[in-house]
């Protein structure tokens, strides 16, 4: 029989809670958070009610606001942005820096408000803290040549993300975009992450940080945050049917903008024999449960090498460790070492258990399904936005499962005959961020690589997002407006000299850098 496992010592919400009222109390107050707008934070908006994917706890909902005072905080946000685009470079990086110290300080209560949050697992929620900091870092120690010759814009940044990743994505364009001289406004996700990005917010509005955080419905909010004439630039990370609705709005009013989109990331395995290699990286493959951006959720395997792809890829998916993140055996045992825990929310789990009954109904081939005994969980707790890892052959066209992305541990195999399809299979979204081919020779992989669309292409290794120096883009419907990472963010939120044609995709011109 498996241990009876407990939760940590002092990690519960409420632990988590009570430390956050201490540090900032200012943002907190009893069961909610407060909105931060006109450089004062605001007990507006109504409060929704939330729970953890973890195991069902209540744990605090964002503070809708409604369209109207949206509309009042992006006015407050300009008058900011006025002033804050005349601080000295300086000052401004001096700032930045105590906010980056005070992170760090406080970088555990962030990690485990993520855990809660949205359920990631101990050692990718302190990742996701210190790829923020760490990378922001970077930006503050080479800002001086970033900015020869550029200027803020006219207007603050309005930033609307996803929830997978609120520092290491969110907060972290947030201080950059502040470093180059802009007031920044930012949208808490619907699904999770209020209460992390109210502490980091807090954090930086004590360091004098020209920043907004609002809450809302995207559809209320869209035309504070997105159409409103004073905001300078658009910046999304999300799925493609509401980036399709903020792309549209942004093109009609020829707003600067970044929009990145999901896209269906996919691995090739064409005349490949490294087996060992490929076993290593697959639960690697599987951290957090497959839902970030960057993730790879089908393989497009060469038919004559399936046998022995599966050879490698079966043990390795079978070795996979998912539960409560906080469980343990002892309540003063290290935190688990886990690959994932639950999915965002219940709803989401449910989805993804529905398409793949659908997909298996329609003619897929079940290879792998993880059972709920293989977890650890604690005595009788909620485990309904938890889903096990499931492997699917050949999903039907008519399946989701066949040309999106599905968010969550679930894997798809193509299996193809000829290079023509290798490359159709994993072209199959129009446009991706990532991709891998496996190929053993360097002459298949220069000739197959350029006809993927994919921004980064990988030989035999995962790509990711990356940090510092490292661009970042999309092809096709994955990426529309200016591309990051490195000098190419600092580049999409200031002004350079007349005429300047920013690397990305445009209505009216695509450039590489």
């Amino acid at each position: 029989m498996p241990p009876t496992l407990t939760l940590k010592s002092g990690t519960s919400w409420d632990d988590a809670w009570q430390r956050c009222l201490t540090v900032a109390p200012e943002a907190f107050r009893d069961e909610r958070v407060l909105n931060l707008w006109n450089a004062a934070w605001q007990a507006d908006g109504r409060a929704l009610p939330a729970v953890s994917p973890v195991d069902g706890t209540p744990v605090a909902g964002p503070p809708r606001l409604d369209r109207a005072t949206a509309r009042q905080a992006v006015r407050a946000a300009l008058d900011q942005h006025r002033a804050w685009r005349h601080v000295p470079l300086p000052e401004r990086r001096a700032r930045v820096a105590a906010t980056l110290d005070a992170l760090a300080e406080h970088r555990d209560l962030l990690a485990l408000l993520l855990v809660w949050e949205i359920g990631k697992p101990w050692r990718l929620a302190r990742a996701d803290v210190d790829r923020a900091i760490d990378g922001v870092r970077w930006y503050v120690d080479g800002i001086d040549t970033m900015l020869d010759g550029r200027a803020p814009l006219d207007g603050p940044v309005s930033n609307i993300a996803s929830w997978n990743y609120p520092m290491s994505v969110l907060v972290h364009a947030l201080l950059v975009q502040a470093l180059a001289g802009n007031a920044v406004v930012a949208k808490t996700p619907t699904d999770g992450g209020v209460a992390c990005l109210t502490l980091a917010t807090a954090l930086a509005a004590r360091e004098g940080i020209p920043v907004t955080l609002v809450s809302g419905s995207g559809g209320e909010l869209s035309e504070a945050l997105v159409r409103a004439p004073e905001i300078g630039c658009v910046s999304f990370v999300g799925g493609r049917d509401t980036g399709a609705a903020v792309a549209t709005a942004v093109a009609d009013l020829g707003k600067r903008h970044i929009l990145e989109q999901e896209g269906l990331n996919t691995w090739g395995v064409w005349n490949y024999t490294d087996w060992d290699a490929l076993g290593t990286l697959i639960p690697k493959l599987f951290d957090y449960g497959k839902q970030r951006c960057t993730a790879y959720p089908r393989f497009v395997v060469q038919r004559s090498l399936f046998d022995a792809f599966l050879a490698a890829y079966l043990p390795a998916v079978r070795t996979l460790r998912i539960g409560h993140p906080l469980a343990v055996e002892h309540p003063d045992d290290p935190y688990p070492a886990l690959d994932f825990g639950p999915v965002i929310n219940a709803a989401k789990a449910k989805e993804l258990d529905d398409q793949v009954a659908e997909a298996i109904d329609r003619g897929a081939v079940p290879l792998h399904r993880g059972t709920p005994a293989d977890a650890r969980f604690l005595p009788g707790q909620d485990t309904s936005a938890y889903v096990q890892p499931v492997t699917l052959l050949n999903p039907p066209r008519s399946s989701p499962l066949h040309h999106a992305e599905p968010f969550g541990p679930v894997d798809t195999i193509v299996l193809v005959d000829t290079e023509a399809e290798l490359l159709a299979a994993m072209n199959a979204s129009n446009g991706a961020l990532v991709a891998t081919l496996s190929t053993d020779e360097r002459s298949t992989f220069d000739r197959l690589a350029p006809q993927i669309r994919a921004f980064k292409i990988g030989h035999g290794v995962p790509r990711s997002r990356g940090d510092r120096d490292e661009l970042f883009g999309g092809y096709g419907a994955s990426w529309r407006g200016a591309f990051v990472g490195g000098e190419l963010l600092v580049r999409a939120v200031t002004r350079g000299p007349a005429g300047e044609r920013l690397s990305g995709n445009f209505p009216d011109h695509r450039l590489t850098p």
